[in-house]
């Protein structure tokens, strides 16, 4: 695999539900946010992303998004994505991103993914990254290299924000 074929997404969990008594990770997601995550795994793959590993946050919330995709890459669960900085996620892409892997998808949480684009295209302009929004960014390194070089070719390719019409 040429090191320019990789693609990183990075998508925010749904947007959650707030019952009494429960604590922070352990939040289900709200109905709206069951709706969107489904429509974001829709729009994934029409937009042709096929996702070969994720990684995601051990929030309720989170796993409950990424069932709601219906993406069936094989999972590894990080807690250090659950309110992680740039510097933590990226950590976590290079320890636990299978080599071979062609597109990774993380998901996690706000303010912690629009960071890592940000972090990865420096040009990149994000004005909001609501629930259920994913970035995809093209990564020119290896999964092991990610974030610990500047990286001219990554970019930032799409920012989705999955709402019914």
């Amino acid at each position: 695999m040429s090191e320019a074929a990789r693609t990183l997404v990075l998508m925010r969990h749904g947007k959650s539900g707030y019952p009494d008594g429960v604590w922070d990770h352990e939040r289900p997601l709200a109905a709206r946010g069951r709706r969107e995550a489904a429509l974001a795994g829709r729009w994934m793959a029409d937009d042709g992303l096929q996702v070969d590993a994720v990684l995601c946050s051990t929030a309720q919330r989170t796993r409950e998004t990424l069932e709601r995709t219906g993406i069936g890459a094989p999972v590894q669960y990080a807690e250090e994505i659950y309110g992680g900085t740039p510097a933590d996620i990226l950590e976590t892409v290079r320890l636990l991103a299978p080599a071979d892997a062609g597109t990774v998808l993380v998901v996690g949480h706000f303010p912690g993914l629009p960071e890592t684009v940000l972090t990865l295209d420096a040009d990149a302009v994000i004005d909001r990254f609501p629930t259920s929004a994913y970035a995809v960014v093209s990564v020119g390194v290896a999964w092991d290299r990610v974030g610990l070089d500047v990286d001219p070719q990554a970019r930032l390719r799409a920012l989705r924000v999955p709402r019914a019409k």
